[in-house]
């Protein structure tokens, strides 16, 4: 447990830097897991100004290793020649049971791995939540905006009723 500078029993709370809110309308999520990622100084400043963007991108596992692919990070203003590519691969830090157990599930037809969200723990480490998902149907997609949209107006009868 990390706590704050000279304050004692204050636990630093978890900063979200972005969320993928599109994956969870086209993937059924069936499980989600925790990992780290190897990063560089710029970008570990650039995240922390807020700037990534997880809207393509996605994880899979190569040579018993796992990799984020398309994760959009800015680079750093005043980072000049240390800036690296803004969409460059970066690994992700698994365990490697975790890494036999994601890629014996992938293998399955219609599954992926997808970046949910992008935060920094307690203790002030980049992370990355990745779902493990089958893609949805068009279909689906219209069930969901529809039982949405009927849960809402459940909420607005019950409000103007109290």
């Amino acid at each position: 447990m990390r706590f704050g500078p000279g304050k004692v029993g204050v636990r630093l709370p978890e900063k979200t830097v972005v969320e993928n809110r599109r994956a969870r309308h086209d993937y059924f999520i069936e499980e989600v897991i925790e990992a780290g990622l190897v990063l560089t100084g710029t970008e570990v400043k650039s995240l922390r100004a807020g700037r990534a963007n997880l809207q393509d991108a996605y994880a899979a596992i190569q040579n018993g290793e796992a990799y984020l692919y398309n994760c959009h990070i800015a680079p750093y203003s005043p980072g000049n020649r240390f800036n690296v590519d803004p969409y460059r691969v970066r690994k992700l830090l698994l365990h490697g049971a975790e890494i036999v157990s994601l890629f014996g599930k992938v293998r399955q037809k219609g599954y992926t791995m997808v970046p949910l969200r992008l935060f920094f723990n307690a203790k002030g480490k980049a992370k990355v939540i990745i779902g493990l998902g089958k893609g949805k149907k068009l279909y689906d997609k219209r069930e969901a905006i529809a039982e949405r949209d009927a849960q809402r107006e459940r909420q607005r009868e019950a409000r103007g009723k109290g």
